[in-house]
């Protein structure tokens, strides 16, 4: 299958790839721009691990704000050098991390945090689901197993689908921005406040509130 410099072109704007990758995906590919997509992340997966292994300790603390003031959220978002900390892209990776962490309200930043007394709680209940719907002793196992990362995709950043492209998670997104930037990104840790959460919310009828106001009864 034969491909032209438009297919180039659309392929390296969809995926953030150098125009000599999306070049050789395609080719790699016999011109298959779904499978040139799928082999240009499946490489760019592997070569941001190697990046993994460096020390990220420059970056931002950085804010985002939603729904009006409603949502709030702090994320610190690691990289390498401090000169590209401080480019615009960098600010906009870290902002695109605070939306995410206030519209999907995640717990932890990757699997590895969830503590293991909450993940085998989550299993048990799984397990007494799977037993109430008539499943045999034999496959409650695994259909835990596959039910778990329902969870973990509620629960940890990474795993979650990305508001902005949900064809990928939160780790593609974040290992395509390795690879554009050239340096290790790392999300370290987040908190996410929201308005009112954990207050008690007050129940009192407009017009009652209104009389007592008043000082007449309503």
């Amino acid at each position: 299958m034969s491909f032209t410099a438009k297919d180039v072109a659309e392929l390296r704007a969809r995926t953030n790839a150098g125009m000599m990758d999306c070049k050789k995906a395609l080719t790699e590919c016999d011109g298959d721009f779904e499978k040139a997509a799928v082999w240009l992340r499946e490489k760019g997966i592997a070569a941001a691990a190697k990046k993994q292994g460096r020390i990220a300790s420059e970056g931002v603390v950085s804010s985002y704000i939603h729904m009006g003031g409603r949502i709030g959220v702090l994320v610190e978002v690691n990289c390498e050098t401090d000169f590209v900390a401080k480019t615009e892209l960098f600010q906009e990776i870290a902002r695109n991390v605070g939306m995410q962490i206030a519209a999907a309200n995640p717990k932890y930043v990757r699997i590895e945090e969830v503590p293991a007394v909450e993940l085998e709680k989550e299993k048990e209940i799984l397990r007494v689901q799977a037993a109430n719907e008539g499943k045999p002793a034999a496959i409650i196992e695994k259909m835990v197993e596959g039910r778990i990362k329902k969870f973990y995709e509620d629960n940890c950043l990474m795993e979650q689908p990305f508001v902005k492209d949900s064809s990928m998670k939160i780790s593609d997104y974040i290992n395509e921005m390795t690879l554009k930037i050239g340096e290790k990104i790392s999300i370290r840790r987040f908190v996410r406040y929201e308005l009112g959460e954990g207050l008690e919310k007050r129940h009192d009828d407009l017009a009652e509130e209104v009389a007592k106001q008043m000082g007449t009864k309503a």
